[in-house]
């Protein structure tokens, strides 16, 4: 049972490792962090890979997925803090009081408007639209990562084209004028 076990893991390990990695090397851009989140996802998937039927790509991803969220949440919060931290060494230098609005330093503009365009959307249409076009997921893949049927991922695949659509023609607007 065991050996049965390691060995259907194994194979799961050789068959989508790189394609995990990539997805979150995509998203992440560095390949020291891709690494160790890949391996967080091949970890949670053997601990759990008695209880999922169809641990395949789509479940990985979406694994990945959450592994991902943790991840820039904590990089938001730590960058927040150096912030805070660096604004209110400044303040205590000049003298001054110390700011309690939390300001921080505007976002620097994208370059490539494909980028731009995909920033200015809402998480949600952003993701589908990678899964799809980066990553090469069908529509029944999509489903199962989004954890939704495939007729909802069609929908919402629609409506990210769509949000695309219009945020592109925002962006084209605004580099025309």
């Amino acid at each position: 049972m065991l050996l049965e076990r390691e060995a259907e893991f194994e194979a799961l390990y050789r068959a989508h490792y790189r394609r995990v990695y990539h997805y979150i090397l995509r998203r992440i851009g560095d390949p020291e962090t891709a690494q160790e989140l890949t391996d967080d996802v091949f970890w949670i998937a053997w601990r759990k890979f008695n209880d999922q039927n169809d641990a395949g790509l789509p479940w990985l991803c979406a694994v990945a997925h959450n592994l991902l969220g943790n991840e820039f949440r904590g990089r938001k919060r730590r960058r927040e803090l150096m912030v805070k931290l660096r604004e209110f060494a400044r303040m205590r230098a000049a003298g001054q009081e110390t700011p309690v609005d939390g300001s921080r330093p505007g976002a620097e503009p994208a370059s490539d408007p494909v980028m731009e365009t995909l920033g200015r959307l809402p998480e949600h249409h952003r993701e589908v639209l990678i899964l799809v076009y980066w990553d090469n997921f069908t529509t029944a893949e999509l489903a199962r990562c989004l954890g939704c049927t495939e007729g909802t991922a069609g929908v919402r695949l629609h409506r990210a084209k769509k949000a695309f659509a219009e945020a592109a023609a925002r962006t084209a607007q605004s580099a025309g004028s």
